[in-house]
């Protein structure tokens, strides 16, 4: 089938949508949309409308999630629906693509098919997940999380931000607290095309990227705790400083990092992202430091081998330096694997379009995570600009938003067609 993506309409919608939360940036244009303001509200009211304009069925979810599903006359109703998507919030001071790509190129997508009069054997649902982001509710990806169970709809609600307003007070105030719960499980398939935040497509010269495994991450909150001391009074040799100990964890990870992607996986990475010093004074001896380290990789092993130099870099500290330490482990999501089947068809959508594809792997985590754990999923990329995100100098070609709407058109046209 032919399918020509309405390039403007795509554009005009990315662009309204920039509108909502934007600041004032020395380069670039950005936004910032947390969950439950003004700008949130404006974002998904935009949304709703355009929905509807489309012909969608519009529905809200207890969380907020926002779901539109075309089932036009010739649909088999009962069907489980394909369905495709990504959120509207943002980081503070964000870009204009990550995450109202996804979401409007699924609208697209449908608005496509319509304008090619091509009617599905399967509903289509677009769907904009709340709280993507974690900026202000949770720790990220909140809304799917409740779609596919794995949170209920009374934890999500009860969660507050750092004034103590819940969620569900937040919802309520913008107009978009729901009823019942948005459930993934039901969807045949789901497709999430997102910025590749990254510059592999960029460097190939490829338009549209089929991801093959979202990268596995682990998260270690480690503490290391010295002696506070005076700076200028305490002998060198006299010193249990936790900072110098903390500074040999940090090239220890990085190092390991390094070590795994010279003789096993080169996706994988490690980084010492946080450091909180105590007393964090000139003239004192660190007593105490926490530091956070972040791990990733699309082999669980490879993530097992750094965290592990972790571990043993802690025992060495304690003995050569004789501070203690304790370890803690709180986030470990596995890699997740795309499913094959989906995978095929945006290949295929692609070589139709005369379009180039090639697999690359996601070093980031999105909703697609979630929702490969109760139903087939797929994740696609568009190219970034010299591959920077959550910045306003985010940058996706419009020529390359529509190339990569394309594809996600064409693959889930075949996607919802009888088997």
């Amino acid at each position: 089938m032919t399918l020509t993506v309405d390039t403007d309409r795509l554009h005009d919608d990315i662009d309204a949508t920039a509108a909502f939360g934007d600041i004032d940036a020395t380069e670039g244009r950005g936004r910032t949309v947390l969950v439950g303001t003004d700008a949130n509200r404006r974002a998904r009211e935009y949304l709703v409308d355009r929905m509807e304009a489309a012909d969608l069925d519009v529905t809200v979810d207890a969380v907020g999630n926002v779901a539109g599903t075309w089932a036009p006359d010739g649909v088999d109703a009962n069907a489980a629906p394909v369905a495709a998507g990504s959120h509207l919030d943002s980081v503070p001071e964000g870009g204009i693509f990550d995450g109202p790509l996804g979401v409007y190129a699924a609208l697209e997508a449908v608005r496509t098919m319509q304008d090619a009069g091509v009617t599905p054997d399967r509903p289509i649902t677009v769907v904009s997940f709340t709280e993507e982001e974690g900026q202000r509710f949770a720790d990220g990806l909140l809304g799917s999380s409740v779609a596919v169970g794995q949170r209920s709809v009374e934890e999500a609600l009860a969660l507050t931000d750092d004034e103590g307003t819940t969620l569900a007070e937040a919802l309520e105030a913008t107009g978009f607290a729901g009823e019942g719960r948005l459930d993934a499980s039901q969807w045949d398939a789901w497709y999430e095309l997102h910025i590749e935040q990254d510059t592999t497509l960029e460097e190939a010269g490829v338009p549209v990227g089929v991801v093959t495994t979202i990268t596995g991450i682990t998260h270690c909150d480690v503490e290391i705790l010295g002696e506070a001391n005076h700076a200028g009074a305490t002998h060198m040799h006299d010193r249990t400083d936790a900072l110098a100990a903390a500074a040999e964890l940090v090239l220890d990870v990085e190092t390991a990092a390094n070590d795994v992607v010279d003789t096993s996986s080169d996706s994988a990475v490690g980084t010492v992202g946080s450091l909180d010093v105590s007393p964090n004074a000139t003239n004192v001896v660190p007593g105490r430091v926490e530091a956070g380290i972040d791990v990733r990789d699309v082999e669980y092993e490879s993530m097992e081998t750094i965290v592990g130099a972790v571990s043993d870099t802690l025992d060495r500290l304690e003995s050569e330096r004789g501070v203690e330490t304790t370890f803690e482990r709180p986030f470990d999501l596995h890699p997740t694997p795309m499913a094959e089947r989906l995978r095929e068809a945006a290949h295929r959508a692609g070589e139709a379009a005369g379009l180039d594809t090639m697999d690359l792997h996601s070093g980031a985590a999105h909703d697609t995570m979630h929702v490969a754990d109760v139903t087939d999923a797929s994740l696609l990329f568009a190219p970034s600009k010299n591959g920077i995100s959550h910045n306003p100098r985010e940058w996706t070609d419009w020529d390359d938003c529509a190339a990569a709407t394309r594809v996600l058109a064409g693959a889930m046209a075949e996607t919802a067609a009888a088997e």
